[in-house]
């Protein structure tokens, strides 16, 4: 049986918008293919049944699918013998499913760039926030206090400061670009080099990192996770960081030496931090870090906005549309990343 005569099974939500799903079809039918949409059950005990399995070659993993039917979705994942993409909805795959797939030779995308203008407004939020001194205002405002800084004690200005940028990809890219828009000198740390495009005054490479900390009152963490960066951020490097500098953190928890980081903020070294991520999720409700005055907190939601839905669908039409026709997916995972 040819190719073309082959029904390419798609697994995907039960919700999995009709409109999308005839424009992949047309496009299928249009080079002589054929889809065959394979939902996931709507119960979350349910399973996709042991016949469509084989036909799967295709999965798309969302985050409705994600909230409620996890199990389901990955049972089939794993069972389906002819599987050979995923998409996900996910920005960061370093959870093991992935690299467990790439091993199995599996092609996988993530969904980067899709939730990067959010997630870098919330780290330029958590940064303008730590600047002008709202943690103590809404303190204040709490004991119905009538707070003013004068003088000398008001914030410093942003114009002269430095902030360094660890993972220029489209969140990092963001945060500079919006950074720079403030007056802020921007470092960017990556592997490769600075392009007429990038918004920083400078580029360097991760090896570089701790020779420019000693520069930067604002350190924006915004890399993957993986064997080399975790960690990464440890007592040393912060240590680097100048007295009063501040620490944005909206990549993965684990980058950073949690117990060190509490105490830079505890002994003053460090003058602030914003924090989505944590070592350990939901962040504990014994962790100092919820109470510490110079500290802001969010639950790993900093990405949250209606629209990341409607991009992650986009995404997946254009990546079904490459697949499809053999050109390249965009947002390819590499073994490496994971």
């Amino acid at each position: 049986m040819t190719e073309a005569a082959v029904a390419v099974g798609v697994l995907v939500s039960d919700r999995f918008p009709a409109d999308l799903a005839q424009r992949c079809e047309r496009y299928a039918g249009g080079i002589g293919r054929r889809l065959a949409w394979i939902p996931v059950p709507a119960d979350p005990q349910a399973r996709v049944p042991d016949d469509l399995l084989p036909s799967i070659q295709v999965a798309f993993y969302t985050s409705d699918v994600y909230e409620t039917r996890p199990r389901s979705f990955f049972s089939a994942v794993r069972k389906a013998p002819n599987l050979r993409w995923l998409q996900t909805f996910n920005v960061g795959v370093d959870h093991p499913i992935f690299a467990e797939l790439l091993g199995r030779g599996i092609r996988v995308t993530s969904a980067a760039g899709t939730s990067a203008v959010p997630i870098a407004q919330s780290a330029i939020t958590g940064l303008l926030m730590l600047a002008r001194g709202f943690p103590a205002w809404i303190k204040a405002q709490q004991a119905h206090t009538w707070l003013q800084f004068r003088g000398s004690t008001g914030p410093a200005d942003l114009a002269g400061q430095t902030l360094c940028v660890l993972g220029m990809g489209s969140i990092g890219t963001e945060i500079a670009r919006l950074g720079q828009a403030l007056g802020l000198t921007v470092i960017g740390i990556r592997r490769s080099a600075r392009t007429p495009a990038d918004p920083v005054a400078e580029m360097h490479t991760p090896e570089a990192l701790a020779g420019m900390l000693p520069r930067c009152n604002w350190l924006a963490i915004a890399c993957p996770l993986t064997a080399e960066t975790r960690r990464l951020i440890d007592g040393p490097m912060l240590a680097r960081l100048p007295q009063g500098a501040r620490v944005i953190n909206v990549a993965r928890g684990e980058i950073v030496d949690e117990a060190a980081l509490i105490t830079a903020l505890s002994d003053g070294h460090l003058s602030g931090a914003y924090l989505d991520v944590f070592e350990k999720e939901p962040l504990p409700p014994e962790s100092p870090l919820w109470d510490l005055p110079n500290v802001i907190v969010t639950p790993h939601n900093c990405g949250a906005s209606s629209g990341n839905d409607i991009r992650v669908l986009a995404l997946f039409g254009a990546n079904l549309e490459h697949w499809l026709s053999g050109r390249a997916l965009v947002n390819e995972v590499s073994p490496r990343s994971t």
